[in-house]
Protein backbone atom coordinates (compact mmCIF):
# COMPACT_ATOMS: atom_id res chain seq x y z
CA UNK A 1 0.00 0.00 0.00
CA UNK A 2 1.59 3.22 -0.43
CA UNK A 3 2.50 4.90 2.85
CA UNK A 4 1.37 8.38 1.09
CA UNK A 5 -2.32 7.20 0.97
CA UNK A 6 -2.61 6.21 4.65
CA UNK A 7 -0.74 9.50 6.05
CA UNK A 8 -2.03 12.19 3.94
CA UNK A 9 -5.51 11.32 2.94
CA UNK A 10 -8.10 10.64 5.62
CA UNK A 11 -9.52 7.28 5.72
CA UNK A 12 -13.04 5.69 6.54
CA UNK A 13 -11.86 2.58 8.42
CA UNK A 14 -9.04 1.00 10.02
CA UNK A 15 -7.93 -1.19 7.13
CA UNK A 16 -8.60 -0.01 3.55
CA UNK A 17 -7.76 -2.22 1.44
CA UNK A 18 -5.81 0.01 -0.42
CA UNK A 19 -5.16 -1.42 -3.94
CA UNK A 20 -3.39 1.13 -6.30
CA UNK A 21 -5.25 1.70 -8.98
CA UNK A 22 -2.91 2.71 -12.50
CA UNK A 23 -6.27 2.56 -14.86
CA UNK A 24 -9.72 0.90 -15.73
CA UNK A 25 -11.70 -0.03 -18.66
CA UNK A 26 -14.75 -1.88 -19.27
CA UNK A 27 -15.53 -4.41 -16.31
CA UNK A 28 -11.66 -4.23 -15.47
CA UNK A 29 -9.83 -2.32 -12.87
CA UNK A 30 -5.48 -2.23 -13.15
CA UNK A 31 -3.30 -1.89 -10.03
CA UNK A 32 0.25 -0.11 -10.38
CA UNK A 33 1.34 -3.92 -11.33
CA UNK A 34 -0.58 -4.49 -14.04
CA UNK A 35 -3.05 -7.05 -12.27
CA UNK A 36 -6.43 -6.77 -13.67
CA UNK A 37 -9.06 -7.18 -11.01
CA UNK A 38 -13.06 -7.63 -12.42
CA UNK A 39 -15.15 -5.84 -10.97
CA UNK A 40 -18.40 -7.29 -9.12
CA UNK A 41 -18.85 -3.75 -7.33
CA UNK A 42 -18.72 -0.89 -9.81
CA UNK A 43 -17.75 1.91 -7.28
CA UNK A 44 -20.39 1.00 -5.06
CA UNK A 45 -23.34 0.97 -7.89
CA UNK A 46 -22.07 3.85 -9.22
CA UNK A 47 -20.27 3.43 -12.99
CA UNK A 48 -23.27 1.63 -13.96
CA UNK A 49 -21.43 2.01 -17.97
CA UNK A 50 -18.41 0.52 -16.53
CA UNK A 51 -15.44 2.18 -16.60
CA UNK A 52 -14.15 4.43 -19.49
CA UNK A 53 -17.15 3.77 -21.49
CA UNK A 54 -16.91 6.11 -24.61
CA UNK A 55 -20.29 7.52 -24.26
CA UNK A 56 -19.86 9.26 -21.31
CA UNK A 57 -16.00 10.07 -21.52
CA UNK A 58 -16.96 11.86 -25.12
CA UNK A 59 -19.72 13.82 -23.83
CA UNK A 60 -17.12 14.78 -21.13
CA UNK A 61 -14.57 15.84 -23.54
CA UNK A 62 -17.10 17.44 -25.48
CA UNK A 63 -18.20 19.84 -22.40
CA UNK A 64 -14.75 20.38 -21.50
CA UNK A 65 -14.02 22.45 -24.60
CA UNK A 66 -16.90 24.68 -24.33
CA UNK A 67 -17.72 25.55 -20.47
CA UNK A 68 -17.15 24.38 -17.53
CA UNK A 69 -18.76 25.60 -14.19
CA UNK A 70 -19.90 29.07 -14.58
CA UNK A 71 -22.37 30.17 -12.22
CA UNK A 72 -24.39 28.76 -9.11
CA UNK A 73 -27.04 26.63 -9.22
CA UNK A 74 -30.35 27.66 -11.04
CA UNK A 75 -29.23 31.32 -12.60
CA UNK A 76 -28.11 30.60 -15.62
CA UNK A 77 -29.54 27.97 -18.21
CA UNK A 78 -26.98 25.29 -19.12
CA UNK A 79 -27.88 22.85 -21.88
CA UNK A 80 -26.05 19.73 -20.37
CA UNK A 81 -28.17 20.50 -17.08
CA UNK A 82 -31.58 21.23 -18.77
CA UNK A 83 -31.45 18.53 -21.55
CA UNK A 84 -30.83 15.82 -18.73
CA UNK A 85 -33.65 17.32 -16.48
CA UNK A 86 -36.52 17.28 -19.64
CA UNK A 87 -35.94 13.56 -20.45
CA UNK A 88 -35.69 12.27 -16.66
CA UNK A 89 -38.88 14.21 -16.44
CA UNK A 90 -39.82 12.30 -19.68
CA UNK A 91 -39.32 8.92 -18.24
CA UNK A 92 -40.88 9.46 -14.81
CA UNK A 93 -44.68 9.73 -13.74
CA UNK A 94 -45.93 12.78 -14.77
CA UNK A 95 -45.96 14.58 -11.43
CA UNK A 96 -42.69 13.83 -11.17
CA UNK A 97 -41.78 16.85 -13.62
CA UNK A 98 -38.94 19.01 -12.12
CA UNK A 99 -35.34 18.35 -10.90
CA UNK A 100 -32.97 19.75 -8.77
CA UNK A 101 -29.42 18.78 -9.24
CA UNK A 102 -26.73 18.76 -6.47
CA UNK A 103 -23.39 16.86 -6.01
CA UNK A 104 -24.18 13.41 -4.15
CA UNK A 105 -27.24 11.36 -2.71
CA UNK A 106 -26.72 12.76 0.87
CA UNK A 107 -26.89 16.17 -0.97
CA UNK A 108 -30.24 15.26 -2.41
CA UNK A 109 -31.35 13.60 1.16
CA UNK A 110 -30.71 16.74 2.97
CA UNK A 111 -32.90 18.88 -0.29
CA UNK A 112 -35.75 16.17 -0.26
CA UNK A 113 -36.61 16.79 3.75
CA UNK A 114 -36.16 20.34 3.55
CA UNK A 115 -39.07 19.81 0.64
CA UNK A 116 -41.18 17.65 2.67
CA UNK A 117 -41.23 20.10 5.68
CA UNK A 118 -41.45 23.19 3.81
CA UNK A 119 -44.78 21.58 1.61
CA UNK A 120 -46.54 20.16 4.37
CA UNK A 121 -45.25 22.50 7.66
CA UNK A 122 -44.68 19.64 9.46
CA UNK A 123 -41.49 18.76 11.60
CA UNK A 124 -41.76 14.95 12.34
CA UNK A 125 -39.75 12.84 9.74
CA UNK A 126 -39.95 8.96 10.02
CA UNK A 127 -37.50 6.50 8.27
CA UNK A 128 -36.54 2.97 8.72
CA UNK A 129 -34.40 0.40 10.76
CA UNK A 130 -31.30 -0.43 9.37
CA UNK A 131 -31.56 2.11 6.71
CA UNK A 132 -28.92 4.46 5.17
CA UNK A 133 -29.50 7.65 3.31
CA UNK A 134 -26.25 9.20 3.72
CA UNK A 135 -23.68 10.75 6.48
CA UNK A 136 -24.32 14.48 6.46
CA UNK A 137 -25.98 15.38 9.92
CA UNK A 138 -29.84 15.13 8.38
CA UNK A 139 -28.75 12.17 6.63
CA UNK A 140 -27.34 10.59 9.44
CA UNK A 141 -30.32 11.55 11.28
CA UNK A 142 -32.68 9.36 9.34
CA UNK A 143 -30.30 6.51 9.47
CA UNK A 144 -31.49 3.00 11.44
CA UNK A 145 -28.46 2.31 12.87
CA UNK A 146 -27.70 3.83 16.60
CA UNK A 147 -23.75 2.59 16.41
CA UNK A 148 -23.38 4.78 13.41
CA UNK A 149 -24.84 7.68 15.01
CA UNK A 150 -24.01 7.71 18.79
CA UNK A 151 -20.81 10.06 18.46
CA UNK A 152 -22.23 12.45 16.43
CA UNK A 153 -25.56 13.26 18.64
CA UNK A 154 -27.40 15.59 19.15
CA UNK A 155 -29.02 15.63 15.54
CA UNK A 156 -32.19 16.24 13.62
CA UNK A 157 -34.79 16.32 15.96
CA UNK A 158 -38.75 14.71 15.88
CA UNK A 159 -37.05 11.67 13.66
CA UNK A 160 -39.12 8.24 14.62
CA UNK A 161 -38.60 4.63 12.84
CA UNK A 162 -40.63 1.64 11.44
CA UNK A 163 -39.19 -1.52 10.68
CA UNK A 164 -39.64 -2.08 6.30
CA UNK A 165 -42.36 -4.43 5.62
CA UNK A 166 -44.01 -4.35 8.89
CA UNK A 167 -47.60 -2.92 7.93
CA UNK A 168 -48.61 -2.17 11.60
CA UNK A 169 -45.61 0.50 12.32
CA UNK A 170 -47.66 2.33 8.81
CA UNK A 171 -50.03 3.60 11.94
CA UNK A 172 -47.13 5.49 13.08
CA UNK A 173 -47.46 8.06 9.91
CA UNK A 174 -49.86 10.26 11.50
CA UNK A 175 -51.13 14.37 10.66
CA UNK A 176 -48.08 15.12 12.48
CA UNK A 177 -45.78 12.74 9.75
CA UNK A 178 -44.01 15.56 7.02
CA UNK A 179 -42.37 12.59 5.47
CA UNK A 180 -41.69 9.05 5.51
CA UNK A 181 -38.12 8.09 3.89
CA UNK A 182 -37.20 4.52 2.66
CA UNK A 183 -35.22 2.64 0.07
CA UNK A 184 -37.15 1.46 -2.50
CA UNK A 185 -34.62 -1.98 -1.48
CA UNK A 186 -32.93 -1.76 1.52
CA UNK A 187 -29.40 -1.52 0.57
CA UNK A 188 -27.15 -1.54 4.04
CA UNK A 189 -29.44 -3.65 6.26
CA UNK A 190 -29.12 -6.52 3.12
CA UNK A 191 -30.83 -6.07 -0.19
CA UNK A 192 -33.95 -6.33 1.57
CA UNK A 193 -37.12 -6.10 -1.15
CA UNK A 194 -40.42 -4.75 -0.11
CA UNK A 195 -43.05 -7.79 0.16
CA UNK A 196 -46.93 -8.38 0.24
CA UNK A 197 -47.56 -4.65 -1.99
CA UNK A 198 -45.65 -2.69 0.79
CA UNK A 199 -44.61 -0.08 -0.69
CA UNK A 200 -48.25 0.69 -2.26
CA UNK A 201 -49.41 0.30 1.67
CA UNK A 202 -47.18 3.69 2.33
CA UNK A 203 -48.80 5.71 0.00
CA UNK A 204 -52.15 4.81 0.81
CA UNK A 205 -51.05 5.87 4.67
CA UNK A 206 -49.35 9.04 3.43
CA UNK A 207 -52.18 9.84 1.26
CA UNK A 208 -55.13 9.32 4.18
CA UNK A 209 -52.88 11.52 6.65
CA UNK A 210 -51.45 14.14 4.05
CA UNK A 211 -47.74 13.08 4.57
CA UNK A 212 -45.31 13.25 1.68
CA UNK A 213 -43.24 9.73 0.77
CA UNK A 214 -40.10 9.42 -0.20
CA UNK A 215 -38.28 7.19 -2.10
CA UNK A 216 -34.66 7.08 -1.97
CA UNK A 217 -32.97 5.61 -5.21
CA UNK A 218 -29.47 5.78 -4.92
CA UNK A 219 -28.75 2.82 -5.33
CA UNK A 220 -31.46 0.89 -7.24
CA UNK A 221 -31.60 3.62 -9.59
CA UNK A 222 -30.56 3.62 -13.30
CA UNK A 223 -31.68 0.75 -14.10
CA UNK A 224 -30.07 -1.44 -11.61
CA UNK A 225 -33.39 -3.88 -11.22
CA UNK A 226 -34.57 -3.77 -14.84
CA UNK A 227 -36.60 -0.58 -14.55
CA UNK A 228 -34.79 2.63 -14.77
CA UNK A 229 -35.59 3.05 -11.22
CA UNK A 230 -36.82 0.67 -8.42
CA UNK A 231 -40.23 1.75 -7.43
CA UNK A 232 -41.45 1.46 -11.15
CA UNK A 233 -41.37 -2.12 -10.44
CA UNK A 234 -44.01 -1.88 -7.59
CA UNK A 235 -46.74 0.39 -8.76
CA UNK A 236 -46.28 3.23 -6.84
CA UNK A 237 -45.54 6.78 -7.23
CA UNK A 238 -43.79 8.61 -4.98
CA UNK A 239 -44.09 12.74 -3.89
CA UNK A 240 -40.25 13.28 -4.23
CA UNK A 241 -37.57 10.25 -5.66
CA UNK A 242 -33.98 10.67 -5.12
CA UNK A 243 -31.37 9.78 -6.90
CA UNK A 244 -27.23 9.82 -7.46
CA UNK A 245 -24.70 7.60 -7.62
CA UNK A 246 -25.08 5.41 -11.28
CA UNK A 247 -26.91 8.40 -12.91
CA UNK A 248 -23.27 10.21 -13.75
CA UNK A 249 -21.87 7.16 -15.08
CA UNK A 250 -19.05 7.24 -12.02
CA UNK A 251 -19.33 11.19 -12.06
CA UNK A 252 -20.25 12.65 -8.74
CA UNK A 253 -24.34 13.64 -8.31
CA UNK A 254 -27.20 13.29 -6.76
CA UNK A 255 -30.77 14.91 -7.45
CA UNK A 256 -34.38 15.26 -5.98
CA UNK A 257 -37.56 15.20 -8.35
CA UNK A 258 -40.77 16.29 -7.32
CA UNK A 259 -43.92 17.98 -9.02
CA UNK A 260 -43.10 21.55 -10.26
CA UNK A 261 -45.81 23.02 -7.24
CA UNK A 262 -44.15 21.25 -4.47
CA UNK A 263 -40.25 22.56 -5.85
CA UNK A 264 -40.78 25.89 -6.99
CA UNK A 265 -41.72 26.29 -3.17
CA UNK A 266 -37.72 26.48 -2.94
CA UNK A 267 -37.92 29.72 -4.54
CA UNK A 268 -39.84 31.79 -2.36
CA UNK A 269 -41.06 32.01 1.36
CA UNK A 270 -37.66 32.43 1.92
CA UNK A 271 -36.13 32.74 -1.41
CA UNK A 272 -33.11 30.36 -1.82
CA UNK A 273 -34.97 27.90 -0.22
CA UNK A 274 -31.81 25.53 -0.99
CA UNK A 275 -28.81 26.22 -3.13
CA UNK A 276 -25.65 24.97 -4.03
CA UNK A 277 -22.69 25.92 -6.22
CA UNK A 278 -21.86 23.12 -8.21
CA UNK A 279 -25.21 21.04 -8.77
CA UNK A 280 -25.81 21.14 -12.13
CA UNK A 281 -22.23 21.49 -13.48
CA UNK A 282 -22.28 21.34 -17.08
CA UNK A 283 -19.67 18.67 -16.90
CA UNK A 284 -21.31 16.47 -14.84
CA UNK A 285 -24.57 16.76 -16.05
CA UNK A 286 -23.20 16.19 -19.38
CA UNK A 287 -22.08 12.75 -18.33
CA UNK A 288 -25.42 12.19 -16.18
CA UNK A 289 -27.33 13.05 -20.10
CA UNK A 290 -24.73 10.65 -21.73
CA UNK A 291 -25.20 7.64 -19.21
CA UNK A 292 -29.26 8.39 -19.32
CA UNK A 293 -28.90 8.15 -23.09
CA UNK A 294 -27.54 4.84 -23.32
CA UNK A 295 -29.80 3.05 -20.73
CA UNK A 296 -32.79 4.11 -22.78
CA UNK A 297 -31.71 3.72 -26.55
CA UNK A 298 -30.09 -0.03 -25.15
CA UNK A 299 -31.55 -3.13 -23.49
CA UNK A 300 -28.98 -2.80 -20.69
CA UNK A 301 -31.83 -1.95 -18.44
CA UNK A 302 -33.77 -5.46 -19.03
CA UNK A 303 -30.61 -7.65 -19.68
CA UNK A 304 -30.20 -6.84 -16.29
CA UNK A 305 -32.88 -9.41 -15.26
CA UNK A 306 -31.34 -11.75 -16.97
CA UNK A 307 -27.57 -11.10 -15.75
CA UNK A 308 -29.56 -11.62 -12.20
CA UNK A 309 -30.44 -15.45 -13.65
CA UNK A 310 -27.15 -16.01 -14.78
CA UNK A 311 -25.74 -14.98 -11.40
CA UNK A 312 -28.44 -17.02 -9.46
CA UNK A 313 -27.62 -19.60 -11.32
CA UNK A 314 -24.16 -20.27 -10.73
CA UNK A 315 -23.86 -18.95 -7.16
CA UNK A 316 -24.76 -22.45 -5.59
CA UNK A 317 -22.69 -23.53 -3.02
CA UNK A 318 -22.63 -24.76 0.13
CA UNK A 319 -21.78 -21.88 1.67
CA UNK A 320 -24.16 -19.54 0.03
CA UNK A 321 -27.41 -19.72 2.12
CA UNK A 322 -29.54 -17.76 -0.46
CA UNK A 323 -29.10 -14.16 -2.97
CA UNK A 324 -30.94 -11.27 -1.74
CA UNK A 325 -31.71 -8.84 -4.09
CA UNK A 326 -33.20 -7.61 -7.44
CA UNK A 327 -31.20 -7.22 -10.72
CA UNK A 328 -27.99 -6.19 -10.48
CA UNK A 329 -27.95 -5.36 -6.97
CA UNK A 330 -27.43 -8.53 -5.65
CA UNK A 331 -26.02 -10.23 -2.12
CA UNK A 332 -24.91 -13.29 -1.55
CA UNK A 333 -25.52 -14.26 2.05
CA UNK A 334 -23.39 -16.45 4.12
CA UNK A 335 -23.77 -17.94 7.49
CA UNK A 336 -21.26 -16.27 9.39
CA UNK A 337 -19.23 -12.45 8.99
CA UNK A 338 -16.32 -14.42 9.25
CA UNK A 339 -16.85 -16.01 6.04
CA UNK A 340 -17.87 -13.46 3.97
CA UNK A 341 -14.42 -11.53 4.72
CA UNK A 342 -12.65 -14.34 4.22
CA UNK A 343 -14.56 -14.92 0.65
CA UNK A 344 -14.24 -10.77 0.07
CA UNK A 345 -10.58 -10.91 0.42
CA UNK A 346 -9.60 -13.96 -0.98
CA UNK A 347 -11.55 -12.82 -4.39
CA UNK A 348 -9.86 -9.74 -4.47
CA UNK A 349 -6.59 -11.69 -4.30
CA UNK A 350 -7.85 -13.57 -7.09
CA UNK A 351 -8.29 -11.33 -9.02
CA UNK A 352 -12.07 -10.55 -8.14
CA UNK A 353 -13.58 -7.54 -6.66
CA UNK A 354 -16.46 -7.90 -4.29
CA UNK A 355 -17.10 -5.50 -0.98
CA UNK A 356 -19.78 -5.44 2.25
CA UNK A 357 -22.92 -4.29 3.07
CA UNK A 358 -22.78 -1.55 5.85
CA UNK A 359 -25.14 -2.99 8.50
CA UNK A 360 -25.37 -6.81 7.40
CA UNK A 361 -22.06 -8.54 8.04
CA UNK A 362 -23.18 -11.92 5.97
CA UNK A 363 -23.71 -9.99 2.54
CA UNK A 364 -21.33 -10.16 -0.45
CA UNK A 365 -22.40 -7.67 -2.23
CA UNK A 366 -22.79 -8.23 -6.34
CA UNK A 367 -23.52 -4.92 -7.80
CA UNK A 368 -21.05 -4.88 -11.45
CA UNK A 369 -21.76 -2.42 -13.90
CA UNK A 370 -24.78 -2.79 -16.19
CA UNK A 371 -22.33 -3.83 -19.10
CA UNK A 372 -21.11 -6.65 -17.49
CA UNK A 373 -20.99 -9.70 -19.99
CA UNK A 374 -22.36 -13.05 -19.63
CA UNK A 375 -18.52 -14.73 -19.91
CA UNK A 376 -17.32 -11.82 -17.54
CA UNK A 377 -20.38 -12.99 -14.92
CA UNK A 378 -19.07 -16.58 -15.14
CA UNK A 379 -15.36 -15.68 -14.70
CA UNK A 380 -16.52 -13.85 -11.53
CA UNK A 381 -18.36 -16.66 -10.18
CA UNK A 382 -16.29 -19.39 -10.65
CA UNK A 383 -13.51 -17.24 -8.23
CA UNK A 384 -15.95 -16.84 -5.57
CA UNK A 385 -17.00 -20.94 -6.01
CA UNK A 386 -13.45 -21.66 -6.04
CA UNK A 387 -12.59 -19.25 -2.82
CA UNK A 388 -15.60 -21.35 -1.04
CA UNK A 389 -14.36 -25.11 -1.61
CA UNK A 390 -11.01 -23.48 -0.36
CA UNK A 391 -12.62 -22.14 2.63
CA UNK A 392 -14.52 -25.27 3.36
CA UNK A 393 -11.46 -28.00 2.78
CA UNK A 394 -9.48 -25.90 4.76
CA UNK A 395 -12.50 -26.25 7.77
CA UNK A 396 -12.77 -29.95 7.35
CA UNK A 397 -8.84 -29.78 7.30
CA UNK A 398 -9.71 -28.52 10.90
Amino acid sequence: MNPDFIKYQAQTSPYPLGMEVSHAVGSYIYDTNDKKYLDFVAGVSACTLGHQHPRVNQAIKDQLDKYSHVMVYGEYSQSPAVQYCKLLASLLPESLNKTYLVNSGTEAIEGALKLAKRTTGRSQLISCHNAYHGNTMGSMSVMGFEERKQAFRPLLPDVDFITFNNEEDLQKITTRTAAILLETIQGGAGFIQPENNYLQKVRKRCDEVGAMMIVDEIQPGFGRTGKLFGFQNYDVVPDIVVMGKGMGGGMPVGAFTASAEKMDLLTENPKLGHITTFGGHPVIASACLATLQELTETNLMQDALNKEKLFRSLLVHPLIKEVRGKGLMLAAMTETAEITNEVILNCQDKGLILFWLLFEGCAIRITPPLTISDEEIKEGCAIILNVMDEIMKKEQAV
